[in-house]
């Protein structure tokens, strides 16, 4: 398939490039400064003159501090911009694959959540997000709308904006004591992991939305002492309540995604320390230095 990837530079584009080349696709791949998903004009353009078969969008505005400021630009981005690659994707009759998020959620059921749940997001971003998969199912019948969560990818080791393993790994090292919420339940999922999964996805032509993380769950605090655990290093590391963190931001206190449509096709998962292992075992290669030819 002819695969149109735009935000191929992020942690979750650069694994999905890798793996669906590894796996016979033809990627056109977009950085995020090349591409506006909010101007329609040049969306439609773009997705036309690429005769793609398949376009996945990882472009979102996903700070969350910075939706709950800058609301209209969420909704801009996060929904409109949505509406726009589903209309157009409609339009050429290519296959729309988009992100969202366990955001959509508030966490109070405390137990994983089926795609059928009722969403309740508890902030401006995941209420964009959630507007963003309504206007895709009223713009598009072929689609994938994947919710995922707790990403982290080799693109974050490298410098690309970071991620939550790489944040603790650099504190440890600098010896700073590290305070981490226990109270906030998810599941990290390796990049890597979710970019195969897409791939065997997209050749199942059952659209419409899917849960796909990781297996199991922890919570934040647990996901950081794993990590230490994992690379044998001794920090002073305290587990503490999201109330010690005060935040303009409401977050939801469990967001485990249950993947029941998922299965349904056939695929599954691995469980979320296994990801977290082989994520560490590829960085330490990548840091090693290149070998000298003489």
């Amino acid at each position: 398939m002819k695969v149109l990837l735009l935000g191929a530079n992020g942690q979750l584009g650069t694994d999905l490039h890798r793996v669906l080349a590894t796996q016979g696709h033809t990627v056109i791949p977009t950085i995020h400064a090349e591409l506006d998903i909010c101007d329609s004009d040049k969306l439609h353009e773009l997705i036309v003159s690429s005769n793609c078969d398949v376009v996945i969008n990882t472009a979102a505005f996903h700070k969350v501090e910075a939706c709950e400021e800058q609301a209209a630009r969420a909704f801009q981005v996060n929904a409109l911009g949505a509406r726009n690659l589903a209309r157009a994707c409609a339009h050429r009759g290519c296959v729309l694959v988009h992100f969202s998020t366990d955001y959509v959620f508030d966490g109070r059921q405390r137990k994983p959540y089926a795609e059928d749940d009722l969403p309740r997001p508890l902030n401006v971003y995941g209420v964009s997000k959630l507007a963003g998969e309504h206007l895709i199912a009223a713009s598009s019948e072929r689609y994938f709308v994947i919710r995922t969560c707790g990403l982290y990818g080799i693109a974050g080791s490298g410098g690309k904006g970071g991620n939550f393993v790489e944040n603790m790994l650099k504190k440890a090292w600098q010896g700073v004591p590290l305070r981490v919420v226990n109270d906030q339940v998810l599941t990290p999922t390796f990049t890597v992991d979710l970019a195969e999964a897409v791939n065997r996805l997209i050749r199942t032509r059952e659209y419409g939305l899917y849960h796909i993380t990781s297996e199991g769950e922890c919570s934040w605090y647990t996901f950081a002492k794993t990590i230490f655990e994992f690379e044998k290093l001794k920090v002073d590391l305290t587990p503490v309540s999201t109330d010690e963190f005060p935040s303009p931001v409401k977050r939801p206190l469990y967001s485990v995604l249950r993947k029941q449509r998922l299965q349904k096709v056939g695929l599954s998962m691995p469980a979320w320390k296994d990801g977290l292992g082989r994520y560490l075992a590829a960085r330490h290669i990548l840091s090693r230095p290149a070998a000298i030819t003489p």
